[in-house]
């Protein structure tokens, strides 16, 4: 055989071969890296299989949850319009919008490999689930705090309140994790998780001022904890109207701000760094 045939064979080789790898730049999505932004919130990772190509994109639908039960959530906190009553009148909408929609979109997140976006929504689905049904009499989250065993006055006694703030303090720092994480996606969701931590130790302060028995300041602390809920709504609501374009190929396009070009991945690096050893 000649060498001629050799290296045509050896050619032949390395070039099935490069088509075989994949790499963080080229999955099997056909879209630039901004627009993969906009669509999810998951940097654009390989994935196998076609289920994205299949299934369509579950983050608006998740988005849309979350905007609706944060935002009045947000405007009830603060008592606009003379509302109040830690949402009471909504408690659907917190259990089913900002519960069930956002963990029916997290399954779907998991389905098509978006795991971050799965593990968001995830633990704020289960987040409003808890806010609404903890407000139920049917739960009685206040009923080991009471002697007597009445829920709603256990509710009112500081052990209630001081346990209720670190559980927002544990809400912070997941949330905190979950910011460094963003990092590597875009400007308006770190923005919007950069709040909700601001927010959540707000809450956590204003359960621990309960518990003090300082109740002008808890309520000072509730509405500086609303306007920052309300106020990680808005870049919220700029990624759903971003996604909601794209999804219907709007002739208008919202930049989000893509931060996966500018803060480079492990694997990324790693790519940069053998090419620059070539």
């Amino acid at each position: 055989m000649s060498d001629d045939n050799i290296s045509d064979k050896k050619d032949s080789s390395n070039v099935e071969m490069l088509r075989r790898i994949q790499t963080a730049e080229s999955v099997l999505l056909p879209i630039p890296r901004d627009a993969f932004e906009k669509l999810y919130l998951s940097p654009k990772l390989p994935t196998a299989g076609n289920l994205r190509r299949t299934f369509g994109n579950p983050t608006p639908i998740s988005l849309m949850g979350f905007l609706l039960a944060a935002t009045p959530a947000a405007m009830e906190t603060m008592g606009w319009r003379g509302s109040g009553g830690n949402g009471g009148a909504i408690l659907p909408v917190f259990i089913f919008f900002g519960g069930m929609v956002q963990i029916l979109g997290a399954v779907g997140e998991w389905i098509i490999g978006n795991t971050f976006s799965c593990a968001l929504f995830f633990t704020y689905g289960t987040f409003w689930v808890v806010q609404g049904t903890s407000q139920m009499p049917f739960y009685a989250v206040g009923t080991n705090y009471s002697p007597t065993g009445n829920s709603l006055e256990g509710m009112q006694t500081p052990e209630f309140a001081a346990t209720t703030g670190l559980y927002f303090v544990c809400l912070a720092v997941l949330t905190s994790i979950y910011v460094i994480c963003s990092i590597r996606t875009n400007v308006c969701l770190f923005l919007a998780l950069f709040l909700l931590v601001i927010t959540f130790a707000l809450f956590a302060a204003t359960f621990f001022q309960l518990a003090l028995g300082n109740v002008a300041s808890a309520a000072s602390l509730q509405k500086v904890a609303g306007a920052f809920n309300l106020a990680l709504c808005i870049p919220i609501w700029w990624i759903f109207i971003a996604q909601i374009f794209e999804a219907v190929d709007f002739p208008l396009t919202i930049p989000v701000g893509d931060l996966s070009t500018i803060v480079l991945g492990k694997s990324q690096k790693a790519r940069k760094h053998e090419s620059e050893q070539q």
